[in-house]
C-alpha cells in the first residue's frame, strides 16, 4: 500500500514538473513536483530497506512465495512488494508442570523446562510449514508426549538419585529426534521440581536410608576383616621371629655372652663383687653397697 502511494506521488511529481503556470498561482508547480518526487523517492528507498534486529532473522514472503534464504540481522535490501516476517533465534523457554507416570505405575508431579532456539537456516521452512506459532504447534505437544514416554521407563526412587541426570538426558535425546528435523534446536531440559505422593516419598526415603545403613555396615565388616588379617599377619611375624631367635640360642652362646659381660663389668669403676663359677658357669654379680 505504501509503495502504491509512492508511485502516485512520483506520477504527480512528474506531471507537475511539466505543467505550465497559468495566471497567478500560490505556488510554483515545478517546486511542488520536485517535493513530490523527493517524498516518493524516500518512500521507495524506505520500502527497499529492511532492518532485522539482533537475535532475529527475516523471512521474505513475496505474495505467498517464501524465500529459502533468510535475512541476517542488520540492513537488508528486499523487493518493496515483499513482506518480511521477523523471527527470533534467541534461546527460548517452555515451562511445563504436568503429571507423569513411572515404571511402577505411580503418578508424580513434574516441573520441567525446555530451552530451545529456532535454527536460522530453517526459519523459512518453519514459517512455510508451521508458521510463527511453531512453539505452540510443535514444541509443547511433543514436549508433553516425550515427558510421559521417558519417565515411564524409570522407577520413582530413581528420581531421587543421580539417575535424574540420566532422565533429563533421555528427554533431550528423544526431543531431538522429534523436533530438530522440523528446524528447532534443543539446548537443555532442566528438571526444576519432582513431587511424589507423601506416603510414597516417605517409603522411598526409608528404603534409601536402609540401603545406606546396609552399605555402612558392610563397610564396617570389611574394615574389621582387614584389621583382623593385619593382626594375624603381625602375630605370625612375631612368632616367626621368636622361632628364629630361639633356634640360634644355646648354652655355649649364653656362656660366651656371660664372659663378655664379666670382662666389661670388671673394667668398670663401679663398686661391685664379681664371683666367677656360679650356676651353669656364669658369673655372679654382688653389689657391695647393699
Amino acid at each position: 500500500m505504501t509503495f502504491l502511494v509512492a508511485l502516485g506521488l512520483f506520477a504527480a511529481g512528474i506531471a507537475l514538473l511539466f505543467m505550465k503556470p497559468q495566471g497567478r498561482t500560490s505556488g510554483n508547480p515545478k517546486t511542488v513536483g520536485v517535493i513530490a518526487l523527493l517524498i516518493a523517492t524516500g518512500i521507495v528507498v524506505f520500502q527497499w530497506v529492511k532492518v532485522v534486529p539482533a537475535g532475529n532473522v527475516g523471512v521474505v514472503d513475496f505474495f505467498g512465495k517464501v524465500s529459502e534464504k533468510t535475512l541476517k540481522p542488520g540492513i537488508n535490501f528486499v523487493n518493496p512488494f515483499a513482506r518480511v516476517i521477523i523471527m527470533s533465534v534467541k534461546t527460548q523457554e517452555v515451562k511445563e508442570t504436568t503429571t507423569v507416570p513411572t515404571q511402577e505405575g505411580l503418578s508424580l508431579n513434574l516441573e520441567v523446562s525446555l530451552l530451545f532456539h529456532l535454527n536460522p537456516e530453517k526459519a523459512g521452512e518453519v514459517y512455510k510449514t508451521v508458521g510463527v506459532d511453531y512453539a505452540d504447534i510443535i514444541i509443547v505437544p511433543q514436549f508433553r508426549s516425550v515427558l510421559r514416554t521417558v519417565t515411564a521407563g524409570y522407577e520413582a526412587k530413581a528420581l531421587y538419585t543421580s539417575v535424574r541426570e540420566k532422565l533429563a538426558a533421555g528427554i533431550v535425546e528423544e526431543l531431538k529426534k522429534q523436533i530438530e528435523p522440523r528446524g528447532i534446536t534443543v539446548e537443555n531440559v532442566p528438571l526444576r521440581n519432582i513431587q511424589l505422593p507423601p506416603k510414597v516419598a516417605e517409603a522411598i526415603e526409608e528404603k534409601l536410608k536402609a540401603e545406606q545403613e546396609s552399605q555402612r555396615m558392610q563397610f564396617i565388616l570389611e574394615k574389621e576383616k582387614l584389621e583382623a588379617d593385619r593382626k594375624r599377619i603381625e602375630a605370625q611375624g612375631v612368632a616367626d621371629f621368636q622361632k628364629i631367635v630361639s633356634q640360634g640360642i644355646n648354652k655355649e652362646l649364653l656362656q660366651w655372652k656371660g664372659i663378655e659381660a664379666t670382662e666389661k663389668l670388671a673394667g668398670s669403676q663401679n663398686t661391685k663383687i664379681v664371683i666367677v663359677g656360679g650356676k651353669d658357669g656364669l658369673p655372679l654379680i654382688l653389689n657391695s653397697e647393699k
